[in-house]
């Protein structure tokens, strides 16, 4: 395929993504912003008055980049993991197949239409927590930056769950019993330094831990994550592994051929 070929089928996948995304935003965009207006008005104005600060910042203000990737993380894995695997079901997979496109140009469709979902949910939640908060984006370039590995990141994990699923229920055990249990417990309304010497070394082996720290220093800029250039190159590399492995799955015909 020459290269316009290849970009108008990279532009086709990743346009039927986000049409099908949009196309049902009640189920996709709307529970994200009804959820994440609830958390700022319990925990943020009526928990939040009570705790005060955390780690120098208004409580409020403390747990907003959290729940911005709690929501970017669950929109940009569900997205991929959901389609791709609906696609396999349906055999609409075959007609991929069977055509020129390379699977890096399949993985990366599919991957920036998680990414597409990600980013937008978190600029809904973002736009909530202004409400509630007001604007705090210390490094900007760092914000968005960040966004766009850690959704890429999850996509790409939705993608390899899509491929290894062997029924509808096998997608929804990693999100359920795996990333909401590593979410909630990795910072995201509270910060680990106030846990016992154990709980912080336990806290420590949890990788999202790692990137809602990353986010939090890119938003608020928290003296806390001053190691913040090893987090990000961590998170670089983490992309490049999963994508790897993604275009290996393909090529092995993981899930997919029989």
């Amino acid at each position: 395929m020459t290269p316009y070929q290849q970009y108008v089928a990279f532009h086709g996948i990743l346009y039927k993504e986000v049409k099908r995304f949009l196309r049902i935003w009640p189920q996709t965009l709307l529970p994200s912003a009804i959820s994440s207006t609830l958390y700022f008005m319990i925990f943020g104005q009526v928990i939040g008055t009570r705790v005060g600060l955390m780690d120098g910042v208004n409580y409020s203000v403390f747990i907003m980049p959290g729940l911005i990737m709690m929501a970017v993380i669950t929109n940009a894995y569900s997205n991929v993991v959901g389609s791709f695997y609906g696609m396999r079901f349906s055999r609409a997979i075959e007609e991929l197949l069977v055509s020129p496109t390379p699977n890096w140009i399949i993985v990366l469709g599919f991957a920036a239409g998680g990414i597409t979902r990600g980013f937008s949910v978190g600029l809904i939640v973002w736009l909530i927590a202004a409400i509630f908060t007001g604007v705090h984006v210390q490094h900007v370039l760092l914000t968005l930056l960040t966004l766009i590995l850690c959704s890429s990141a999850f996509a790409l994990a939705g993608f390899l769950n899509a491929v290894f699923a062997r029924n509808f229920d096998d997608t929804a055990i990693v999100p359920t019993f795996v990333l909401t249990p590593l979410i909630y417990l990795g910072g995201v309304f509270y910060s680990i330094n106030n846990l016992p010497m154990v709980w912080q070394l336990v806290s420590k082996f949890n990788p999202i831990h790692y990137v809602i720290e990353l986010f939090r220093y890119s938003m608020l800029g928290t003296t806390s994550s001053n190691h913040w250039p090893v987090l990000l190159m961590i998170l670089i590399g983490l992309v490049a592994v999963l994508f790897s492995v993604c275009l290996w799955c393909m090529h092995k015909g993981k899930g997919i051929k029989t």
